[in-house]
């Protein structure tokens, strides 16, 4: 007989540890992370316990009211976690969500639970989510990534990039172009001067914007455990041409923030930069670097010259937790959508560009 789920409440401190220690450690389940969207009307809550005889298995999830709706949104960015996703974990995770959402629970008051765990796609995956009543959601993270391993040596890691890959990195090293870590601490202009990097990428690209505030909070929330950097590529006229915000969680690095200008272009600066991102972060003790994205444009070839290996996740789920508020919620979805496009195609700008690979949540 199947063992059921216990509800076994997590603290953020226990949930946090089990977090970093995960296979998929991801700092978007960390207690930081819903300090930082606490900050744009997101409280959060933690789903899970022991998955019936399968171990530890639960998601910090964000809630927010939905608008002129009796309901709300929630939202477990890149979970659950569990020590392994099978048949069982599965049975388990949706009991346990159920189970929250009863009266008093977490998510009595939920339209709906949507879901994006870092499992990576398969048919049979996908055909478990559907026979269970999950339904394919607007992602939210990005569902593709290129990732690189860092178990092997530096000269290994230097072997797996292209060619010219590493001619472009000496050919910024030539032309004198410095990496260094910045501290915001100490330069307190440092993310006025990301975010006017990022301000060239948004008008070159169309890709959205955020304010160098939300870009300071980010680093801010996981600077006391040292799990952010910040990374300029500088020329010799100390003239900052790339940009990279880092944030580590358990052995796993991510850049879920950067940019170039032109020229940085032209100096090589952002192929430099990429590179002493992953060799530095080896040499931190990470064990694997995450490009955060792959989102079909030019971007993705310059990831792929890096090296590693491309990953595609089974992307976003959503549980109707009520039907009537499901419903309206997700046609209230579509209808930003529609808008959107309907504001870009007016702009002139390209819809064919995928949004950016932040994270929305």
């Amino acid at each position: 007989m199947t063992e059921a789920p216990s509800r076994t409440p997590f603290t953020a401190e226990t949930w946090d540890a089990y977090v970093r220690a995960n296979a998929h450690a991801t700092y978007l389940q960390t207690s930081a992370w819903a300090r930082v969207k606490a900050a744009t009307g997101w409280s959060a809550a933690h789903v899970g316990g022991q998955g019936g005889g399968h171990g530890p298995l639960g998601a910090q999830v964000l809630i927010r009211p939905i608008p002129v709706m009796p309901w709300t949104f929630a939202y477990a960015p890149r979970g659950p976690l569990a020590d392994a996703w099978n048949a069982g974990t599965h049975d388990a995770w949706l009991e346990l969500v159920r189970a929250a959402a009863n009266e008093g629970g977490p998510l009595d008051h939920a339209a709906l639970l949507r879901m994006d765990p870092e499992v990576e796609d398969a048919p049979e995956v996908r055909a478990a989510l559907e026979g269970s009543g999950w339904r394919r959601a607007h992602d939210m993270q990005p569902r593709r990534t290129r990732i690189v391993d860092l178990a092997g040596d530096e000269p290994a890691l230097w072997s797996g990039l292209r060619k010219k890959w590493r001619q472009y990195v000496n050919k910024a090293r030539s032309n004198e172009v410095v990496v260094r870590d910045v501290d915001p601490a100490v330069e307190k202009d440092a993310f006025d001067t990301f975010h006017r990097v990022m301000r060239e990428v948004s008008q070159r690209t169309a890709l959205p914007l955020r304010s160098s505030g939300a870009f300071r909070d980010v680093w801010e929330a996981f600077a006391p455990t040292g799990e952010s950097r910040l990374l300029f590529a500088e020329s010799k006229a100390h003239e900052v041409e790339a940009v990279l915000l880092l944030v580590r969680c358990g052995g796993t690095v991510v850049e879920p923030y950067g940019g170039m200008t032109g020229a940085g272009a032209e100096s090589r600066a952002n192929y430099l930069l990429k590179w002493e991102a992953i060799r530095t972060s080896r040499e931190m003790g990470a064990t694997a670097y995450d490009m955060w994205g792959l989102i079909g444009t030019g971007i993705d070839y310059f990831k792929e010259g890096f090296g590693g290996r491309e990953v595609s996740y089974v992307g976003a789920w959503d549980l109707p937790l009520s039907t009537v508020g499901a419903r309206a919620f997700r046609t209230a979805e579509r209808g930003r959508q529609l808008y959107r496009a309907s504001r870009r195609r007016l702009r002139g700008e390209d819809l064919a560009l995928p949004a950016a690979p932040g994270s929305e949540a």
